[in-house]
């Protein structure tokens, strides 16, 4: 149930990833920089833990991460975070604010954040739907400076038809405190920035063999599709007796195996 299936986009996801080189928490400002060889090194460090190209990353039965690899994307550079800051199961969503699977999920993330105050959501902005995807996601990144991105993810993620232009973008913003034109001077400002940070994202998007958003890493677990609250309190669930107890490894891929069956409902 992905919004995309790789194909005509890959081409702009390479893109991305060669010539694009974005945020902390709430209200920190990124710390990333460097652009093009930040990222270069990031894949670099991210083959040395053992992903090479044509090397499966997910085991298709299971479709668990390798531990190493969570761990260097969840916590090897900011990013923008919800949720507890020191949460027992992080949770990655790799997302795009035109993708209408993303938004399907964002309102059952938001009750899972309500209901589980161990969790941590990281986002990671991958604009594959053209123009004003990215500029979205800019904007968004942009806004941190202002300690307003979560509030602008929330804005835009919402948003109940496509975003058609970058006035609807900025309006949105707008309507929620953001300063457009301090949002105009920040996002040439910190340009680098948000460059690196969007090229990391799509890079460790490509390693994970991501097609499409939404993409979820709930602990070790890759999802390839939206996620009701139910799903979401599964996979967490099983994240933390995997990281409790290594001998519920069986037990974690037979629940996989029915958050696989619930999805084909949704």
């Amino acid at each position: 149930m992905r919004c995309v299936d790789g194909g005509s986009r890959r081409g702009s996801l390479r893109a991305a990833v060669a010539g694009q080189a974005g945020d902390r928490g709430r209200t920190q400002e990124p710390a990333l920089a460097g652009g093009r060889r930040s990222v270069t090194r990031w894949v670099a460090a991210l083959c040395a833990l053992g992903l090479v190209a044509g090397s499966p990353l997910v085991a298709q039965s299971e479709r668990l991460v390798a531990p190493q690899i969570v761990a260097a994307i969840a916590s090897g550079a900011p990013g923008p975070v919800a949720g507890a800051a020191d949460g027992d199961v992080t949770i990655v969503e790799f997302l795009d604010y035109n993708c209408p699977y993303c938004k399907k999920s964002a309102p059952e993330l938001q009750k899972l954040l309500r209901t589980d105050q161990r969790v941590r959501i990281l986002y990671k902005e991958w604009p594959i739907f053209g123009e004003v995807s990215e500029y979205a996601a800019r904007s968004a990144l942009a806004a941190n400076w202002q300690g307003k991105f979560l509030a602008a993810h929330e804005a835009l993620i919402g948003a109940p038809a496509e975003l058609d232009n970058r006035s609807q973008v900025d309006s949105l913003l707008k309507s929620i405190g953001v300063n457009l034109v301090r949002l105009d001077a920040d996002r040439r400002e910190h340009a680098s920035e948000i460059d690196a940070i969007l090229a990391r994202d799509a890079a460790e998007a490509q390693v994970l063999g991501l097609k499409g958003t939404p993409g979820f890493l709930v602990g070790r677990q890759l999802v390839h599709s939206a996620l009701t609250l139910p799903q979401l309190q599964q996979l967490t669930s099983s994240a933390r007796s995997s990281q409790q107890s290594p001998v519920k490894a069986a037990a974690l891929s037979r629940r996989n195996k029915a958050v696989a069956q619930q999805r084909k409902l949704f």
